[in-house]
């Protein structure tokens, strides 16, 4: 059995009274305009008559007020969207018969304002998004400061001025670097301390304290104009914002725009704050990077191994790999002194790596450079040394010490050279004969730094006129690669480099063998490297 209807049919008519008809036209939320096929227009309905009250029934809508709708009209287009009395308007047109049409208009200022904030809140969003990762990326100063003047424009402003106080020994004056949409690059120059109280708001920001926007006025202002480009026009508004950086303002950010331009809102201003505090907070970064980074080249200048000293009868080389490439200093070391009869050397093997192992690198290096003036025999000098370390008061370093030959070559008449050498705890030395023969010189000893009552050994060999003695550290033997990456380069390759190399100048040794090593290696992490070749030169 079916059911009766509730409601009318979809096909039912519309009343057949007049009167109920434009009750219900009235009551709509939205405007409806009837035409004919004329284009006349035979119906308003309250609303219609709300949005557009220049329409009325026997208006010719080619004549109308509301010229986006007497386009569309006029085109046979299906919809309009205009701006009307203040008003945003969207209309649909729908056929009826007779050629007759009817207009729907809605009201959608409201809704487009909320669209398009939701847009400008996406592009701020987008602009802060894309200025973080352009001031993260560069710590070097003067990058930073060129991309806080870039990003604004033009975005924010038609020109960017960043006014700063660069870190000695600069010129101590106010710097600037300027940005302008009609540039191809960052103009920088420097304005006497007077031009940060003739900018209005400029000393409060040098200062941390924010402005408002003011307009540009030309007697308050010619300071400003003078760091403007040539061709920039009349300013209109200028905001001023602090750059806040770590220990006080970065410096100070001035936004300028041209006088066709609207100034700045309220959203511009917060804005633009925002990005002075990054910025500033990116300079700071940067200045701090390039303070590490200078006490970084200090150390390693002080702590990489020396410009080796001519010795009379004597040729030396050294070759030296830090496993740590990002300063280049780690715990290998070497050092070469004259002596009244010939040389000291010595080379040495810091336990562990990096920046830690350098500072003890340096410690051992400097107490030799003491020590070597009241005692050149190596292995009293290694005793001195162990006793110096041990008593050190820094008690971190009793989780590290050193191991270490210590050496005396001295030239003999016929071109040879005697050699004394003490070691602590280091791999022995090698002597390259002239047949290719290679031997090892057996020292021993105890680590330098580990024990107080540790125990040295000394050895003697003659090395005759073109012979070498490598002293190397484990880095080079222990160095891992190869096909599977895992397997150490060993003493037997070593001796056979060695080999190959003998009667070449013990700078070709060493290069020789650093090639070896690095081909062995492939690009893999290795420990510290170093190895210093020392060759009885031969008879005058």
């Amino acid at each position: 059995m079916s059911r009766p209807r509730t409601g009318p049919s979809p096909e039912a008519p519309l009343p057949a009274d007049p009167r109920l008809a434009r009750e219900l036209l009235d009551g709509l939320a939205e405007a409806v305009v009837t035409t004919d096929h004329a284009g006349v227009v035979t119906l308003v309905n309250v609303m219609a008559g709300e949005l557009l009250p220049d329409l009325t029934p026997g208006t010719d809508l080619a004549l109308c007020a509301v010229p986006a709708l007497a386009a569309a009209v006029a085109q046979g287009a299906e919809t309009f969207d205009t701006e009307h009395r203040g008003r945003r308007l969207r209309g649909v047109c729908r056929r009826l018969a007779a050629g007759r049409c009817a207009w729907y208009v809605r009201d959608v200022t409201e809704e487009q304002a909320r669209t398009d904030a939701l847009l400008a809140e996406r592009s701020r969003t987008a602009f802060l998004a894309q200025a973080g990762s352009r001031l993260g990326l560069s710590l070097h100063r003067d990058q930073t400061l060129r991309a806080a003047t870039t990003l604004p424009v033009p975005y924010l402003a038609d020109a960017a001025l960043v006014v700063h106080h660069p870190p000695p020994p600069a010129e101590n004056l106010p710097h600037w670097i300027r940005h302008a949409e009609d540039e191809p690059a960052p103009v920088t120059g420097t304005a006497p301390w007077a031009f940060t109280g003739s900018v209005p708001g400029l000393a409060d920001a040098l200062h941390g304290r924010p402005t408002d926007p003011s307009p540009w006025l030309d007697a308050e202002l010619a300071d400003l104009a003078d760091v403007l480009p040539a061709t920039f026009g009349r300013p209109g508004t200028l905001l001023i914002s602090p750059m806040p950086g770590a220990g006080g303002p970065a410096g100070a950010l001035i936004l300028i725009r041209r006088a066709g331009r609207p100034g700045f809102d309220q959203r511009d201003i917060e804005l633009a704050r925002e990005f002075a505090a990054r910025a500033g907070a990116a300079i700071a970064t940067a200045e701090l990077h390039g303070e590490q980074a200078h006490l970084a080249r200090v150390l390693q200048n002080s702590l990489l191994p020396p410009k080796l000293p001519p010795l009379p009868g004597l040729t030396l080389a050294g070759g030296y790999r830090a496993a740590g490439d990002s300063l280049r200093i780690g715990g290998d070391f070497y050092e070469v002194f004259p002596t009244a009869s010939g040389g000291m050397f010595a080379l040495g093997d810091v336990c562990g790596k990096g920046v830690g192992a350098a500072v003890l690198t340096g410690r051992v290096r400097q107490s030799l450079q003491t020590l070597r003036l009241v005692e050149q025999r190596p292995l009293e000098l290694l005793e001195l040394l162990n006793r110096a370390l041990f008593d050190a008061p820094d008690a971190t370093r009793r989780a590290q010490f050193t191991t270490l030959l210590l050496g005396t070559a001295d030239p003999e008449p016929d071109g040879g050279a005697r050699v004394r050498i003490a070691g602590g705890g280091h791999p022995s030395p090698l002597v390259v004969r002239t047949d290719g023969s290679v031997t090892r010189v057996p020292v021993g000893g105890m680590p330098i730094g580990a024990l107080a009552d540790a125990t040295f050994r000394e050895a003697r060999v003659r090395l005759a006129p073109g012979e070498l003695l490598l002293a190397h550290t484990d880095g080079v033997t222990e160095a891992r690669g190869g096909p599977a990456a895992v397997e150490m380069f060993g003493e037997r390759r070593l001796f056979q480099a060695l080999a190959s190399a003998a009667g070449l100048p013990p700078a070709a040794v060493v290069d020789r063998l650093l090639q070896l090593v690095d081909e062995w290696l492939d690009g893999q992490a290795h420990d510290d490297i170093a190895m210093l070749a020392v060759r009885a030169s031969g008879p005058a």
